[in-house]
C-alpha cells in the first residue's frame, strides 16, 4: 500500500492511524508526506515572497518524518505547491499512491487554498481519499 499524506501541519503516526481505515497499517505502507507551501491568506499569496510558506512546508515535512519515525512508520517527505490539488497531482507523478490522506484545519482556521473537498480529489485522481481534521489551534 502506498499512502500519500497531504498535511499543512506536522502529524504523528497515531493521527495517521486514526485517519485511515482499520485495514490499512501505516507501518506496513510506503508513506510519502507532501507538505504544501500554503499561505495564510490570499493577500499573502499575491503580495508576499513564497520563501516563508516554503520554509514552513519544509519544517512540517521534517517534523512529521521525525514523529512518524519515532513511532515506527517509515516515510519520505517533500514540499508541494500551495494549492493542495496541484501538490497532490505533482506528487502522484513520481509516487503512484493507492490512497491519499488529507489533513486540514477546521474551516474557520484554514489557510488560503486549504479548503479542498476530498470528493474532488477522489474523482480527479480515481483513488480513495481519507480526510482528517487537524486539532484546533494548530
Amino acid at each position: 500500500m502506498k499512502l500519500m499524506v497531504l498535511t499543512t501541519e506536522p502529524i504523528s503516526a497515531q493521527q495517521l492511524r486514526d485517519a485511515v481505515s482499520a485495514d490499512v497499517d501505516p507501518e506496513d505502507a510506503e508513506v510519502m508526506v507532501v507538505a504544501p507551501a500554503v499561505h495564510d491568506s490570499a493577500l499573502h499569496f499575491w503580495f508576499s515572497d513564497a520563501d516563508e510558506a516554503i520554509g514552513r512546508a519544509q519544517a512540517v515535512g521534517h517534523e512529521t518524518l521525525e514523529l512518524l519515525d519515532a513511532e515506527g512508520v517509515s516515510a519520505s517527505a517533500d514540499t508541494g505547491e500551495g494549492d493542495l490539488v496541484a501538490a497532490a497531482q505533482d506528487a502522484l507523478q513520481t509516487f503512484p499512491a493507492d490512497r491519499i490522506v488529507l489533513f486540514s484545519h477546521p474551516p474557520e482556521q484554514q489557510r488560503y487554498r486549504e479548503d479542498v473537498d476530498e470528493a474532488e480529489l477522489r474523482e480527479r485522481f480515481g483513488i480513495p481519499v481519507d480526510r482528517a481534521q487537524l486539532p484546533a489551534g494548530d
